[in-house]
């Protein structure tokens, strides 16, 4: 999931009802993001007040997290496990976070958040694909939100600029253990819904060369 930082000039009007663009100027309430969210042209996260929108993500994001819904999905069914994309937003009361995983796996019912059918509350397995302007957070702040839900025993990082993914598992004791991999010739035990996936079939597709025309300039650029 990838977000970028808002700003707001002097010269903006302030239009009578409050816009994304105004969203760095003031706290929130989750009501007001809410109502804000279901007339927005584009999703944003809500954090605790503070309000964040999110960027599009690459075709390599795009790539990665369409192999592992579509794996989990078809794997899935009749297991009474379901998996779900980031259409469908996230509640973390604990953090007041709302959020949108790239996919998210609930086992039996999903939980929603009170009068809500787009919120849910209680995934098991929660699956990001890492972009390089929130990997970090995903690795440290939003790794803290997503352990507050008691539901939540795997937490899933997916590299999208090499092979390399980064797998938690919540232990008895409450810890979690983390292990590594970074070949496309291992295979990823997601304990929690029982499943065992080719890392090579994640990263089916996945061009990396496409990381270097991204970050190269443009001609124009070049240019000044």
């Amino acid at each position: 999931m990838q977000t970028q930082s808002r700003y707001h000039t002097p010269e903006e009007s302030v239009p009578e009802e409050p816009t994304f663009a105004e969203s760095a100027l003031k706290r929130y309430t989750p009501e007001e993001y809410l109502r804000l969210e279901e007339a927005a042209e584009f999703r944003s996260e809500y954090r605790d007040g503070e309000i964040t929108p999110m960027t599009g993500g690459s075709i390599n994001h795009n790539r990665i997290v369409g192999s592992i819904y579509a794996y989990l999905k078809f794997a899935l069914r009749g297991k009474n496990l379901e998996a779900f994309t980031s259409d469908l937003r996230l509640w973390i009361p604990t953090y007041q976070l709302f959020t949108y995983p790239d996919v998210m796996v609930i086992q039996g019912e999903p939980v929603f958040q009170v009068k809500r059918t787009d919120t849910v509350m209680n995934p098991c397995l929660i699956v990001e694909v890492l972009s390089k302007s929130t990997q970090n957070y995903d690795r440290t702040r939003k790794f803290k939100f997503y352990r507050s839900i008691a539901e939540v025993q795997e937490y899933v990082l997916i590299d999208q600029y090499a092979i390399e993914i980064e797998h938690y598992t919540r232990l008895e004791d409450n810890s979690w253990r983390l292990r590594d991999y970074g070949s496309d010739t291992q295979s990823i035990l997601l304990s929690s819904v029982e499943l065992e996936i080719a890392i090579a079939d994640l990263y089916e597709g996945v061009n990396f060369d496409l990381q270097d025309l991204e970050a190269a300039p443009s001609e124009e650029q070049a240019a000044t």
